[in-house]
């Protein structure tokens, strides 16, 4: 699935022609001169465990009210310009991609999700056939994967499956296709990689819905995949002409704030503009080329350095090694940022931000954005955890919340147990003039989006990181 935090973690290529296989040039080919004109780990705990919800040491004056009493989230760089601060990107709904279908599908999408639902069934078989068709035509892409594929394989083909099969859906695709091309500098990716990729996606899929597969099916799939291909060259193209592949960051600070918890700051080699409720992809030194999302824990510091909140969990390479290895000085590397989960400063809408374990990281930056702007608007917190113990950031929103009579937090203890923390936002509220944002373990996503709909937030309000890229990070 996409990763958003939103990637294909591996090599994709270059587009094709007029988007057929007998186009002049070969399948694939890649255009003469790409546009580059500039384009616009959370723990994977259960988040259906009964909770306890308790206010903090007051309630905001008219804020939502409480529930009655019986009422029950390569080195190829250069120094570059960066424009500061950074505007905000548009919102795409954070789950696009598992939208409904259009009503009244093009051809190729049609035959496109024929292939899929034939292929579905032996979807394992279909992944291992394109990894070695691509690593057996093209054995220079294997420097670009991970040593160990064990976490990684399923990733880049599910990513263009999904793109593909989504294809009717212009507007999210693209946002989403521009995201992965600009992170997918940061593994090395050329517009000369994506030919090789587009071959082997085609020959695993040819050999796999062999009885459905005929000329009119390829030509569909050879279309998706060269806009697909394209819209990430593009914006890939783009991207180099104002920012670098990476960042080196050394590690400045690490504090344990439990057994599995660590807030990790570090100050880039370059500045490194973004917003509150964003991420980066963080690489280590010790699991080369594996890489995983982490949401920055502050709004934009005048001293540039950027904090993020770790939980390790079990067979976390990249989590463990953040939270257990990782000392001031080591240095790791950072991808560019990304999402859309950011404050709206042209509406004085209220925010109802449900944060899920280290979840709150990215709700604390935005409870600062809000600050910082001097704006007044109500903040409504609800920071979960399965015990106090692991309330790790507790004392810093309380902090905030003496200091900004607007803000609001509660937390929700799940081992106290009498409220789910969706029938917590359900016992509050009301909630009709609240922009949504979560962040936190996917379970607790989804159920929180759910309850969310139910009491009639619309879906554009509701801002969360992608529940796909959720499942993969925190490795």
């Amino acid at each position: 699935m996409f990763e958003a935090r939103h990637t294909m973690d591996a090599p994709t290529t270059r587009s094709a022609d007029s988007g057929t296989s007998g186009g002049g040039g070969g399948w694939f080919a890649p255009r003469n001169q790409p546009a580059t004109t500039p384009d616009s780990e959370q723990e994977t705990t259960e988040a259906n465990r009964p909770t306890d919800t308790r206010p903090l040491d007051r309630t905001r004056a008219g804020g939502p009210t409480p529930p009655e009493p019986d009422a029950s989230q390569t080195d190829e760089r250069a120094p570059v310009q960066r424009p500061s601060p950074p505007q905000p990107p548009p919102h795409v709904p954070d789950e696009p991609l598992t939208a409904d279908p259009p009503a009244s599908a093009s051809p190729d999408a049609v035959l496109i999700r024929g292939t899929m639902a034939e292929v579905a069934p032996v979807a394992d078989k279909v992944t291992s056939y394109f990894y070695a068709l691509l690593f057996v035509r093209h054995p220079s892409l294997r420097s670009l994967f991970p040593a160990a594929m064990d976490t990684q394989r399923d990733r880049l083909l599910k990513a263009l499956l999904t793109a593909a099969e989504h294809i009717d859906n212009t507007e999210v695709l693209v946002a989403y296709l521009q995201n992965l091309g600009r992170g997918h500098r940061k593994y090395g990716t050329r517009p000369e990689h994506y030919p090789a990729v587009g071959e082997c996606l085609i020959g695993a899929l040819s050999r796999y819905a062999g009885g459905i597969w005929n000329a009119e099916t390829e030509a569909a799939w050879v279309r998706a995949y060269t806009r697909i291909s394209q819209v990430m060259i593009d914006a890939a193209a783009a991207d180099e002409l104002r920012a670098p592949a990476w960042w080196h960051a050394e590690i400045v600070a690490h504090d344990i704030r439990t057994r599995d918890v660590a807030v990790v700051t570090v100050r880039p080699d370059q500045p490194y503009p973004f917003l509150a409720g964003q991420y980066a992809s963080v690489e280590t030194p010790w699991w080369p080329r594996i890489w995983r999302h982490y949401s920055f824990a502050s709004a934009p510091r005048s001293d540039g350095l950027l904090s993020f909140h770790v939980k390790a969990v079990p067979a976390g390479w990249v989590s463990n090694a953040l939270v257990h290895r990782a000392r001031p000085g080591d240095i790791i590397r950072l991808g560019p940022p990304a999402g859309s989960m950011t404050v709206d400063h042209t509406t004085d809408s209220g925010l109802l931000c449900l944060g899920g374990g280290t979840g709150i990281a990215p709700i604390k930056a935005l409870v600062e954005d809000v600050a910082e702007h001097g704006e007044r608007r109500p903040v409504e917190v609800f920071y979960g955890a399965r015990t106090d113990h692991d309330l790790y950031d507790i004392d810093t929103m309380l902090r905030l919340q003496q200091s900004h009579p607007w803000l609001s937090v509660r937390a929700v203890i799940d081992q106290q147990a009498r409220l789910q923390l969706p029938d917590a936002i359900r016992a509050y509220g009301p909630w009709n003039e609240y922009d949504a944002y979560l962040s936190g373990p996917p379970g607790m996503i989804r159920s929180g989006v759910d309850a969310l709909r139910d009491i009639g937030i619309p879906t554009e309000r509701i801002r969360h990181d992608s529940v796909e890229e959720l499942v993969t990070v925190g490795h």
